[in-house]
This record gives structure tokens, C-alpha cells and sequence, in this order.
């Protein structure tokens, strides 16, 4: 029963992402902040991992964990740039928001496993929530190669539950996280290299950094993958619709932004497919 909840928790811890990074300097590229973000939480467990033991170089799952870097490094690079094209709100709502459709897709191409019609009643909910969420905040134009680039975003986060999946099922949560994260940062350092990274020397960057590496990424992809031990993908990408409610949450308890009637209607649609999945039943694969 506690496995949804380590994918909300990690949901939330992702949620506040966004918040946490209006405390970094303005004029940062994101996919250096994605790159840093990575080194930290997955060298640091990385480190951790060695000193403990708990990892062995010569029997590790390369495949699933190379894939897996790979996705989520596609992912952060994607996202990015979607929503320099089409906007924030438009690109979170397609890429958030088509997320789970893909997982249910790939879960049913890839692996043989048709999701359950519980998921996919809690998935239509948390959509359209998700959609409501943020129709009234987005006044950017829509940009169609933006739009196309947020999808290839939601595929690549559905592909690498996925694949997550299968590397749990070999795998520790703890040493998987730290290694997945630590070549994704290898993937995306090309990317960001030549802006520099001299911005962290400034010390609330630093510790900002430090927060969402730790614990927007190395506790949060820890809960995820323990929660993917017990849950399908799919249930597992449509649990994590939590994110946007989270984000959306803060900013206005937090940072005093304002949300339409139609954005709270979307927030208790939001819940109702989160709360329905995670009490209605689950189908683990």
C-alpha cells in the first residue's frame, strides 16, 4: 500500500523545483542548472554507493542504465527547449500531460501489459486537471515546434519509467539512481559547457544547486524507483501528475500568484484521479 505513496512523495519533491529555482540567478541556461542538478544528486550517491559497497561495476545492468541516462537526459533537454519555444504553462501541461498516455502505450507495445481501466479513468481525471491547471496562466503564443518538442518530451519521461522498471528488477533503487544520474550528467555536459559554471561560485546558487540535487533528485528518483517496484509505469507516470499540482500549490501559497476558477476546478480534478488511482487499485507488471 505504500508504494503509490513513495511516488507521490517523490512527485511533490519535484513539484517544488520550480519555486526552489527562483532563488538561482537570473540569466542561468536550464540545461546547465539540468546538468549540475544531475552531477550532484547522482555523484553524490554515487560516492555513497561505492563506499558502502553496494555496487558492482562488472555485473551492473549497463543496457537498462545507459537507456535510462539516455531518456532522462532527453527528457530535461527536450522539456527546455519546448518551453523556450511554446511557453511554460503549454509545455508543462503537453509534456505533464501526455506523459502518462505514453507510458500506457509503451507499456502495452514494449512489454505486453494492458493497463487497467481503473488507470485509465484516474488518467483522463488527472489530465484534464492538469489541462485546467494551467489553460488561464499561459498567455504565449502556441508554436507548434514547440508543442512537438514537448510530446518527444512526454515520450522520452514515459520511456524512462519504462525502462526504470526493467532496471529495478536487477537493481538497487539506491545504486540505480546514482548511476543513471551521473551519466545522465555526462550526456548533458556537452550541452551546457559552454556558458560556464561559474555562476555557482555565488553562494546562494550553490546551495541552491545542492538542494535540488539532493533532494529534488537523488531522494525524489529514489522514492520514484521504489515505488516502480510495486506499480505498472503507467500508474507510476500518472501518480506523478502530483508535480504540476505541487508547483501550482506553492506559488500560490508561497510565492502569491493567482489561480482562475477554472485552474481549481482543474486542481480537485487533479486529486480526484490521483486519489482514485492510488485507493481504486493497481496492476503491477
Amino acid at each position: 500500500m505504500m508504494y503509490p505513496f513513495f511516488i507521490l512523495l517523490a512527485a511533490i519533491l519535484w513539484g517544488m523545483t520550480g519555486t526552489v529555482q527562483t532563488f538561482l540567478s537570473v540569466g542561468i541556461s536550464p540545461i546547465a542548472v539540468a546538468t549540475i542538478r544531475s552531477a550532484v544528486g547522482g555523484g553524490l550517491l554515487l560516492a555513497i554507493t561505492i563506499l558502502l559497497r553496494k555496487i558492482n561495476f562488472l555485473k551492473w545492468s549497463w543496457k537498462w542504465t545507459i537507456l535510462a541516462a539516455a531518456s532522462i537526459a532527453l527528457f530535461q533537454g527536450l522539456f527546455f527547449s519546448s518551453i523556450r519555444l511554446t511557453g511554460v504553462a503549454i509545455g508543462t501541461v503537453v509534456t505533464i500531460g501526455s506523459a502518462p498516455v505514453f507510458s500506457g502505450a509503451l507499456e502495452w507495445i514494449l512489454w505486453k501489459s494492458q493497463p487497467t481501466r481503473v488507470w485509465g479513468i484516474a488518467t483522463v481525471m488527472a489530465t484534464l486537471g492538469c489541462i485546467l491547471l494551467f489553460v488561464n496562466n499561459g498567455e504565449e503564443a502556441v508554436h507548434m515546434g514547440g508543442i512537438g518538442l514537448a510530446l518527444c518530451a512526454g515520450i522520452s519521461f514515459a520511456l524512462y519509467t519504462n525502462i526504470s522498471k526493467r532496471l529495478m528488477r536487477k537493481e538497487e533503487a539506491l545504486p540505480a539512481v546514482a548511476m543513471t544520474f551521473s551519466i545522465c550528467a555526462l550526456f548533458l555536459l556537452p550541452f551546457s559547457i559552454n556558458g560556464g559554471f561559474s555562476w555557482l561560485a555565488i553562494p546562494h546558487n550553490l546551495w541552491t544547486m545542492l538542494f535540488m540535487g539532493i533532494v529534488c533528485t537523488s531522494v525524489a528518483y529514489i522514492l520514484f524507483l521504489k515505488g516502480l517496484q510495486k506499480i505498472s509505469s503507467s500508474s507510476a507516470v500518472t501518480l506523478s501528475l502530483a508535480e504540476p499540482l505541487t508547483a501550482a500549490m506553492l506559488g500560490v501559497f508561497l510565492v502569491g500568484e493567482y489561480l482562475s476558477m477554472t485552474s481549481w476546478i482543474g486542481v480537485v480534478m487533479l486529486l480526484g484521479g490521483i486519489i482514485a488511482l492510488t485507493l481504486g487499485g493497481r496492476k503491477t507488471i
